[in-house]
């Protein structure tokens, strides 16, 4: 199979889909790679190196585009590469279609083949090829966030973790999962006082055991919600429901009852946000300001710390997207269900139930595509 590795042109997206070793593992098993020129540079990676490692590198986008019948990427495409996609092509990429009709609808008029990063799950629920950027966004939200409270930010002016004789930061972080568990460790390391508010008692109670007691924890509902936002220094949406758009937590009356000068960082917005005010930002304008709440909501977090966050994507993409290339995609997914949880759409239609609900679309099995 041909294998095409774009360059990612998302504003200040400097990851790539994948390093040489991976390269090397795909050509071993007897797959073409076509890598665009200068894909790589953004993680410290030249061309040089996925040459050695089999890879074709080609000049253009548009030439490995064409040449690939599998197209693995870091972020979803953005307007601009529309008309690249075509019937019969596989996208393996992170999608987050919920909160992107316009991409939806281009995935679905030009009958690609699309499998979401985000939506692979296994049997216990839990998402591994999102969990090494759900820990990276999540340890980033808190940096983010008390840059967000210093002065020449617009912030408070204060420090996360205060200094003797002056109390530490109050940090309140919406959601127990991969996101929030992992900015719950930075925040408690940084010496603030942290909250983590969810609706799961087991996974509160574990973050409580772990922390030693030196986290707060809180069983979400409206009113709790309510209380610990209206008096955090600093709050971290970080709530997820696989595949669909994240359920706003945060509503703008509530926004405007915080002080001025807080801050608030939505991990959640690559799924449309938790807080009604967040809107998409760049990694070139972060921050912009509602209610005089200063409010972080890059949509592509990791790419901050793209060599990083290139090597923790590929060190759990690989091996899905060999099965992709190896089986074919339909075998590929006919043997795994994680796998088979990770196709969006195919031959024009939705094929994940909570991205066809967001749009009020009908989701249609991959099966029953076929036998039309």
């Amino acid at each position: 199979m041909n294998i095409g590795v774009p360059k990612e042109i998302k504003p200040a997206e400097a990851r790539v889909s994948m390093v040489p070793s991976g390269v090397a593992a795909f050509v071993q098993h007897g797959h073409r790679v076509f890598v665009e020129k200068g894909a790589g540079m953004g993680s410290g990676i030249p061309d040089e190196d996925y040459t050695r490692a089999g890879a074709e590198v080609l000049d253009s986008a548009e030439n490995v585009w064409s040449r690939a019948e599998l197209v693995v990427k870091v972020k979803e495409p953005i307007e601009s590469e529309y008309p690249l996609l075509r019937p019969g092509l596989v996208l393996y990429t992170y999608l987050h279609l919920a909160s992107n009709e316009q991409l939806t609808r281009a995935l679905l008029d030009r009958q690609v083949t699309s499998v979401a990063y985000e939506t692979i799950q296994m049997e216990d629920g839990s998402l591994p090829l999102l969990t090494p950027m759900s820990e990276v966004a999540g340890r980033l939200a808190v940096q983010k966030g008390a840059q967000c409270l210093e002065a020449p930010s617009g912030g408070e002016g204060i420090l996360l973790g205060g200094v003797s004789g002056v109390k530490p930061a109050d940090v309140v972080i919406l959601g127990a999962g991969v996101s929030g568990s992992n900015a719950c460790h930075i925040a408690v390391g940084m010496g603030a006082h942290v909250t983590v508010v969810d609706i799961d008692p087991v996974k509160l109670r574990y973050l409580h055991d772990i922390m030693g007691g030196r986290v707060t924890t809180v069983m979400s509902n409206p009113a709790t919600i309510a209380d610990e936002v209206a008096k955090a220094d600093l709050v971290i949406g970080a709530v997820l429901v696989p595949g669909a758009r994240a359920p706003r937590l945060v509503t703008e009356d509530l926004v405007g009852r915080m002080r001025p000068n807080t801050a608030i960082v939505d991990v959640a917005i690559d799924q449309g946000g938790c807080v009604e005010t967040a809107r998409p930002t760049t990694h070139d304008a972060p921050t912009y300001r509602v209610h005089d709440v200063v409010h972080y909501c890059v949509a592509n977090m990791p790419g901050a710390v793209p060599r990083t966050a290139t090597y923790a994507l590929t060190n759990v993409t690989l091996n899905y997207g060999l099965a992709l290339a190896n089986k074919g995609w339909e075998e590929a997914v006919a043997a795994s269900k994680p796998l088979r949880r990770g196709v969006n759409t195919h031959a024009g239609a939705v094929t994940h139930e909570a991205v066809a609900a967001a749009f009020g679309l009908k989701a249609c099995g991959i099966s029953a595509i076929r036998e039309k």
